[in-house]
């Protein structure tokens, strides 16, 4: 990939990517933007947003859709490399907005393939997709009696009596949490997890047929500095931020205990680059993590510190369908073969994502109305 240096980023006024074209211009490479700037993400005044101010005059940016064949004929035009980030994304949205999840997210991605299968005048040598941890569903687990397990999805029942943990599929006694490897069993919990799947496979069986090196990157909870804060649908932190400087209360689902792999942007964009321009990366999908689980009650505290808040914050019960207890990432495989490790630890990044929040003016949330919406459709209880 030495001599790519013209790069189609979709999806790069997002915020991640954003700071990959950010972080490729400063390489060197020309980058071109292919945007719908999404209300949901930008807010009602996109192009004023600041993911698309933090691009805007350093890029050839194309306002246009992945669904549209003539959009992606004009981005693909002397292009080197895409790296395909546009989506739809939120997994609860995604269970009722199926057709929207599915059309973008797997229509989009094989028109692209379509196209560089049918037009053998393209000049692109590498593609590079993102995916999602959400295909593991629950994840690995260990039991005392049956060894490595992947637990099923937790039942309504289970949940609605306070019965938080995954068990064994196989005996129903309490698991241990394990690391989640590339390896591991494939079982998605949600529309969005399935379409993110789909994505990685087409990307790779297309681009072996077409003899164009093609990875999957399956990134953990991404956050940091220019993350939407008026998306109620995705990014606990950033929700959890608007509702404090709101100054309105913060509801924990469960126990508080759920626990997620926090990965700061910085690190995303290091891996995701290591990808573009490392040949041992052709035709793999890997984890992109920190590599170690925070709970929510961990998120909330240190949050409610960082912030000086005295935000009311009630550990509910709640629940919504679908949603995993744990996950992790086992970084073994892009350690081994890019060697990408994770630079930034979660008290470091947080304190970085509170600096730029600290810096934004206050967005209305409408986190409220986004559980009105799931709880209308039976999916949180």
């Amino acid at each position: 990939m030495s001599t790519a240096k013209n790069i189609l980023i979709t999806g790069g006024a997002g915020f991640i990517g954003s700071n990959i074209a950010k972080k490729l211009l400063n390489r060197g490479y020309s980058i071109t933007v292919l945007d719908n700037l999404s209300e949901q993400i930008h807010g009602k005044n996109p192009e004023a947003s600041f993911l698309f101010q933090s691009i805007s005059g350093k890029v050839n940016f194309i306002k246009g859709d992945v669904v549209n064949r003539n959009d992606w004929l004009k981005a693909l035009q002397g292009q080197d490399a895409v790296i395909h980030l546009a989506a739809e994304t939120g997994t609860g949205q995604s269970m009722y907005q199926i057709e929207k999840y599915s059309n973008v997210n797997i229509g989009g991605t094989a028109l692209l393939l379509d196209i560089l299968a049918n037009n053998k005048n393209h000049g692109i040598k590498k593609m590079i997709v993102a995916s999602s941890r959400s295909i593991y569903g629950e994840g690995r687990y260990r039991c005392a009696i049956h060894g490595e397990v992947y637990p099923k999805t937790r039942s309504e029942e289970n949940l609605s009596k306070g019965k938080f943990d995954c068990i064994c599929p196989v005996c129903g006694s309490d698991v241990t949490l394990l690391a989640t490897h590339e390896e591991s069993k494939i079982q998605p919990e949600s529309v969005y997890a399935i379409t993110k799947y789909n994505q990685e496979q087409l990307f790779i069986v297309a681009g072996k047929s077409l003899d164009i090196p093609a990875v999957a990157f399956r990134y953990q909870n991404v956050y940091g500095p220019g993350q939407s804060l008026s998306n109620p649908y995705t990014g606990i932190l950033s929700i959890f931020s608007t509702q404090i400087k709101n100054n309105k209360p913060i509801n924990i689902f469960e126990d508080g205990k759920e626990s997620r792999d926090f990965v700061f942007i910085d690190d995303v964009v290091d891996a995701t680059i290591a990808g573009l321009e490392n040949d041992k990366a052709n035709y793999n999908s890997y984890n992109v993590g920190s590599g170690a689980p925070v709970n929510v009650l961990t998120v909330v505290e240190k949050l409610l510190e960082l912030y000086q808040s005295k935000t009311k914050v009630s550990v509910s019960g709640n629940f919504r369908l679908g949603d995993i207890r744990h996950n992790y990432a086992d970084l073994t495989r892009i350690s081994n073969d890019l060697k990408f490790a994770p630079k930034y630890s979660f008290e470091e990044g947080i304190q970085k994502f509170i600096n730029w929040v600290n810096s934004q003016e206050i967005v209305q949330s409408n986190y409220s109305g986004s559980l009105s919406e799931l709880k209308e459709r039976g999916l949180f209880k």
